[in-house]
Formats: C-alpha cells, structure tokens, sequence
C-alpha cells in the first residue's frame, strides 16, 4: 500500500514540476518576446524619430524637418531602380526645395562610403546621402528590401511607402498637396 502511494505521488509530483517549468517558459517567452517586437508600421503612423550623419558630416534629424514634407529612401548601389529614378527625385528636389521639400537617401548597411560616393557623383544628386552603417534608421523604418521610398508629411505621419521606382506622378500626387 505504501508503494503504491509513493508510485501515485511520484507520477503527480512529475507533471505538477513539468507544468510548473512550462508556465515559467511560456512566460519568459511571451513577456521576452512581446517588449522587443516593433510595431508593424502603417500609413497614418508616427514615422519614427531619426537621426544620422550625411556625408558632409551634417547631423539630419526628423525634428529639424518637422513641417516639412519629406522623402526617405533607402537603397544601394547596386539597385538599378535607384539609378533609373533618383534624376526624377534630383529634378523633383530642385523643383521643390525652396517650398520646403526635404529628401534624404539612406544607403542601406551593406555599402561602402566609396560606393556610395561614387553613386552620387555619377547621379549628381543634389540632396542629403547618409550611409546607414549600424542600421538602426533601416531597421526602425523597418525596410527590408530596396529600393524603398518612405513618404512622411509634414505633421510626420507616414504617407505612404513604396517599393521599387518612383515616377513624377507619384511623386506630384503624394507631394503636390505639401507644395503649393
């Protein structure tokens, strides 16, 4: 009778600690999981407060730029939509700048200060090129392929965001509101 008892307790006790250990797991999970998880971001959001180096050494930051409408883009060099459309972006800036537009080009973690540079030059592009080195802007705006156009207006809610090129049609009827 004894032994059978010990049997009984040894085969309660087993599933009582099993559930106890799972309890503590799924709850280091859930609560591990649910503070580093980003919120997926959508048009209407805030667009996340940024602040990089260009390569002229200028700091760029989303406060100096607030009230204006701004153009993020992320891209390398190596993107053949970058190459095609950033003449639209350059003559779209040129256009634009002395009504406040604000473009800023993000090169994506993987470039080299050369590459980028030399993309520039070919391109002659006249607005801010920062290279994401760390990629915290890429990963805050959450972007994971590219080319991406980030459109943020000037009350810095995202407009919309879009993947590969741009063309002056969309550009005038995301922007042509902001720049009368």
């Amino acid at each position: 009778m004894v032994e059978m008892r010990n049997n009984r307790q040894r085969r309660c006790s087993r599933p009582v600690s099993v559930r106890i250990t799972i309890y503590f797991v799924l709850v280091l999970l859930l609560n591990g999981c649910g503070s580093d998880t980003p919120k997926r971001l959508k048009i209407g959001d805030d667009a996340p407060p940024f602040i990089i180096i260009d390569l002229q050494g200028k700091q760029r930051s989303s406060d100096q730029w607030t009230g204006f409408p701004v153009i993020l883009r992320f891209w390398d060099t190596e993107c053949k939509y970058c190459r095609a459309d950033s003449p639209i972006i350059n003559r779209y800036f040129n256009t634009f700048q002395d009504r406040g537009l604000k473009v800023l080009y993000i090169a994506t973690p993987n470039e080299t200060e050369d590459r980028v540079r030399s993309f520039i030059e070919d391109l002659d592009i006249m607005f801010p090129v920062a290279l994401d080195e760390d990629g915290k802007m890429t990963a805050d705006y959450q972007v994971n392929i590219v080319p991406q156009t980030i459109f943020i207006s000037p009350d810095r809610k995202i407009i919309t965001a879009m993947l590969g090129g741009v063309g002056e049609a969309e550009l005038e009827e995301l922007f042509g509101p902001y720049l009368q």
